[in-house]
């Protein structure tokens, strides 16, 4: 493909990954998305192994994303076979923390999780499109002429320091408070393992186990994982690329990069799901604690 192809197939695509979100938005929070504590009961075809399932979806966008990181698809004459891989160059970096976040997300969070509820297959599919879209983009865009021009310099400067420990306080947060969901799973693998199978098998009935997380940032929201992620990837994006233009659609579409494409994407997506998560907690869990907000510590 030439180049200018490339650019044609590159701007059409981000153009649509900012649309589809937003498309999606309203029925989220009216349709549940079929995996975790929404997978549907019974048993079908369509359900799968959750922990292999998720392993497999995810891995889709860091492989997507080294092979055109390193083609250079909008810069094909400029490095020759990829950009400079060293930490002089704040794009690798950038590359380097963003495989960095997917390593933990696909690989190795789901092999530390006892348990995790069947995922249906339209999940799956689904997340598998998203990630063979993202992140051939983020690997083009940080490989390109207009994020490596943008970032010449960017070490002295605070804006790109900022929105790196943006990233590393979401990533850790992201991740400290993922921990205390597995501790639930971890304690209940803990106590079964006590259980009779008869007792086991009543158990097995009614569905993955729940309970009501505590600590840090769960004393005032629901999903502080999602809270977190927000964080870091919204810090990605303010190291990696300017500001979107807001003087028009658009000149926002013609102005907003991948980056920022993937942090409105991740609030779009997990925002419904949040609401809905909290709405299901108080339902589960009668005592469950009502000053707690769902996404958005003391707002929402």
């Amino acid at each position: 493909m030439s180049a200018k192809d490339s650019r044609n197939l590159y701007d059409v695509t981000r153009k649509w990954a900012f649309f589809v979100p937003m498309l999606a938005f309203p029925a989220s929070f009216v349709i549940n998305a079929p995996f975790g504590r929404f997978t549907p009961s019974g048993k079908s075809i369509f359900l799968l192994d959750g922990r292999w399932s998720w392993m497999v979806m995810e891995l889709v966008s860091p492989s997507a994303f080294i092979y055109t990181y390193l083609r250079s698809p909008l810069s094909p004459t400029t490095f020759g076979t990829s950009p400079p891989l060293s930490i002089e160059n704040p794009s690798a970096v950038l590359a380097g923390l963003f495989l960095i976040h997917y390593a933990n997300r696909a690989v190795f969070s789901p092999l530390r999780t006892p348990s995790r509820s069947k995922s249906h297959a339209i999940v799956v599919l689904s997340a598998i499109v998203f990630n063979a879209i993202n992140g051939p983009l983020l690997g083009a865009y940080l490989s390109s002429p207009e994020c490596l021009s943008h970032l010449t310099g960017a070490y002295e400067r605070p804006r790109f320091w900022l929105g790196i420990l943006m990233w590393a306080a979401g990533f850790v947060g992201n991740i400290v408070h993922d921990e205390i969901l597995l501790n639930i799973r971890w304690k209940k693998q803990s106590e079964d393992a006590k259980k009779t199978p008869e007792q086991l098998a009543k158990e097995k009935k009614r569905g993955e186990h729940y309970a009501i997380p505590h600590g840090l940032l769960y004393k005032y929201i629901s999903y502080p994982n999602y809270f977190c992620e927000w964080i870091e990837w919204l810090g990605f994006a303010l190291a990696a690329s300017p500001l979107p233009s807001f003087g028009g659609l658009e000149t926002f579409l013609a102005t907003i990069t991948p980056p920022f494409l993937f942090f409105v994407a991740e609030v779009f997506t997990m925002m419904p799901r949040a609401v809905r998560g909290h709405q299901w907690y108080h339902r589960r869990f009668p005592n469950y604690p009502k000053e707690r907000k769902g996404v958005i510590p003391f707002i929402l």
